[in-house]
């Protein structure tokens, strides 16, 4: 598959990834990205915002909203796949000025998150088996309906969400990332907007908030799409001509997998909590539970768009084989990401009631939700750790480190934690909450010092080839 050449100086909004200023290319485009990743945040923390306050079903409700979670993870998973999978490709393909392969991917990249979307559309590891899985995930008689309700109707938009989510690293990889965070904006707003509208207004409960976010992700697929076919873009979607590359798919897959490992480990984390909690606590804990992990989104937010927003710069940097570039990335990343998370781990300590009243105010959830909450984010400081030495292995595509630390973190360590620790000196629901901090303490630390002792020497070989020539 042959493009055209295309080429546009930085201007117009893109950001210049070989300006002289490090930090401030990667703040310039982890600051979109920031305000891009709270806005996502607002597709899922809506609706549980104010499904958790339907009056006399709130927190059953909310528990069955996160029975859905496993599933919602995997979709997303599915879309990093291929599009956290193909940026950072894109983004060292750019560095070497090489911008007929970047298209390349770019386009192999939509064929296969359109054809896995409607894959998943159509068998739903979804519609048609939601029953039996959402009882695996932990539902009970009382919680089922609530998450059948939500989960049938947010699947039909599968395509829409892959589309938004898995297209829109590629606007950001190019440097556009004001663009990127306008996708979210778009998709977010119209979600703030319709799902009072739909919830309460019109009487539709957990349906209503399902509604509005398939609504909202049909808007933000429309936008990603409008720009990568337009003129604006500096690697553009063409698809006259197009056919599948199986080695640029491979090669694409290869990266992705890490970030597939991850929120599939999610998953299959969620579904680990879920259903030891149905059987130590029962529904109130599923909803305790819920609460935790919207908590955590948005604590673990800032710190992720740091990452992501470091990726790219990392990636063009390492392409353009500029070790002192990649170096100066990594330390401000790290050391940003500390301060922020040792912070916010203070305010949550400090203020648990506060985040927690955000979702759900009754005194019963609140009684078990705050001793759950202090538990469960203890020593969080160690996830900047993880996320740092996560992004790096992705950004410079060494995608065996990157799917063995996705995988060490939550499927070795997070998942036996979670159905031992309960029968463990009688911790019970404790154990739960317990296997997140210490595979935060034992993955991040791994996943970091390994990440010093790999890139490091290789970037110090990159400088001294560069000077000896």
């Amino acid at each position: 598959m042959t493009f055209p050449h295309f080429h546009r100086t930085a201007g117009g909004g893109q950001v210049d990834f070989s300006g002289p200023n490090v930090r401030r290319s990667v703040l310039a485009v982890a600051a979109p990205m920031l305000v891009a990743q709270i806005l996502n945040l607002l597709y899922n923390i809506v609706d549980r915002i104010y499904i958790g306050k339907i009056p006399g079903h709130g927190t059953l409700a909310l528990a069955g909203l996160g029975l859905c979670f496993p599933l919602i993870t995997l979709i997303t998973a599915f879309a990093n796949l291929f599009g956290v999978g193909g940026a950072p490709l894109c983004s060292i393909a750019r560095g070497q000025k090489d911008l007929n392969s970047a298209r390349t991917i770019l386009a192999n990249a939509w064929f296969m998150l359109m054809a896995c979307g409607l894959v998943l559309t159509l068998t739903v590891v979804g519609i048609v088996f939601h029953k039996p899985l959402l009882y695996l995930f932990g539902a009970s008689g009382d919680t089922y309906s609530y998450a059948a309700q939500y989960i049938t109707i947010y699947l039909l938009g599968t395509v829409f969400v892959m589309t938004s989510l898995g297209m829109n690293p590629y606007i950001n990889s190019q440097g556009f990332a004001r663009t990127g965070m306008l996708t979210v904006l778009l998709g977010a707003v119209a979600n703030i907007i319709l799902d009072p509208i739909l919830i309460f207004g019109l009487g539709l409960g957990v349906r209503g908030a399902a509604i509005a976010t398939v609504l909202s992700q049909l808007l933000s697929a429309v936008w990603v799409m409008a720009f990568l076919t337009g003129p604006k873009a500096e690697l553009r979607l063409v698809l006259k001509g197009f056919r599948p590359d199986v080695g640029i798919i491979k090669r694409i897959l290869a990266l992705g997998t890490s970030s597939f490992v991850m929120g599939f480990t999610d998953s299959l984390v969620q579904v680990a909590c879920n259903s030891t909690l149905s059987a130590f606590g029962g529904d109130l804990y599923i909803s305790v539970m819920t609460v935790i992990n919207s908590v955590r989104q948005i604590a673990q937010t800032p710190v992720l768009a740091l990452s992501d927003g470091a990726s790219p710069v990392i990636s063009y940097n390492y392409g353009a084989r500029m070790a002192d570039r990649v170096r100066a990335a990594i330390r401000f990343m790290t050391q940003l990401g500390f301060g922020y998370t040792l912070l916010i781990w203070g305010l949550i300590s400090l203020f648990p009631e506060t985040f927690i009243r955000i979702f759900n105010p009754d005194p019963e959830l609140m009684a078990i939700a705050v001793p759950s909450l202090h538990i469960y984010f203890f020593g969080f400081v160690m996830m900047a750790f993880q996320f740092s030495g996560q992004s790096v292995f992705k950004s410079l595509n060494k995608a065996k480190l990157a799917i063995f630390f996705s995988l060490l973190r939550k499927a070795i360590i997070v998942v036996p934690l979670t159905l031992l620790l309960p029968h463990v000196g009688g911790l019970g629901v404790n154990g739960v909450f317990l296997a997140e901090p210490i595979s935060n303490l034992i993955g991040g630390l791994a996943c970091y010092i390994t990440m010093r002792r790999t890139v490091m020497p290789e970037l110090s070989a990159m400088e001294r080839a560069k000077s000896a020539r």
